[in-house]
């Protein structure tokens, strides 16, 4: 009984600790979107939490359509430096130019923003970027809004179809490599699925989101 009442205490302090190391941001597999908006550029790409395999997950459907959702919450990057999520896609965006206006979609999206408050037009942003013609770790400025918000393939055309793939960045070392500075704070997450510009057709699932420590 002892033994098991010592195994039953560290497997309390492991959850514990696993807690105090987790800052969750979207926890789509409690089916919640609590805290969410939703921001639309051109029509409504459809957002849905839907049970895939099991597990409550975010399923995105865009078809000619540039909508995200977004959440405001002030990240300290010293604290919890590492974003982590999962994603899936069903169908890639193939044969466009990414780097230019009309290629500018991109089959599943999650980027961080810094805001620039009153001051707008100094807001950045780091697309990390599920690509359907740039090879994986190609970094560009974002074709609309230059250097303000760079793209990073984190995944390219090799990546595979319907299978999840886990994702894990260090979004401060990120943002000094891509933007040239020392930030310690973002203020949102965002994620969006957009086919506006090539007038395509997307489906992409996103699984839970969130910080870390390490």
């Amino acid at each position: 009984m002892k033994t098991l009442a010592i195994l039953s205490l560290a497997l309390l302090l492991t959850s514990a600790a696993n807690a105090e190391n987790r800052l969750p941001i979207g926890e789509f597999s409690r089916n919640s979107l609590a805290g969410w908006e939703s921001k639309s550029f051109k029509h409504q790409t459809d957002y849905s939490l839907q049970d895939l395999d099991g597990t409550t997950v975010l399923r995105a459907v865009s078809d000619d359509a540039a909508s995200g959702l977004y959440k405001e919450q002030r990240i300290d990057l010293e604290q919890t430096p590492y974003l982590n999520w999962s994603w899936r896609i069903s169908k890639r965006l193939q044969g466009l130019n990414e780097q230019s206006k009309p290629g500018d979609d991109y089959a599943a999206r999650v980027y961080v923003i810094v805001s620039g408050g009153l001051a707008f037009w100094r807001t950045r942003a780091v697309n990390y970027v599920w690509a359907g013609s740039t090879s994986k770790d190609t970094v560009w400025p974002n074709a609309f809004a230059g250097e303000h918000a760079m793209m990073l393939a984190l995944r390219g055309p090799e990546a595979p179809l319907n299978a999840w793939l886990q994702e894990k960045r260090n979004v401060q070392a990120d943002l000094k490599k891509l933007l040239g500075e020392d930030i310690r704070y973002i203020d949102a997450v965002a994620l969006m699925s957009d086919t506006d510009n090539s007038g395509g057709q997307v489906l992409a699932y996103y699984g839970d989101i969130w910080f870390s420590k390490d």
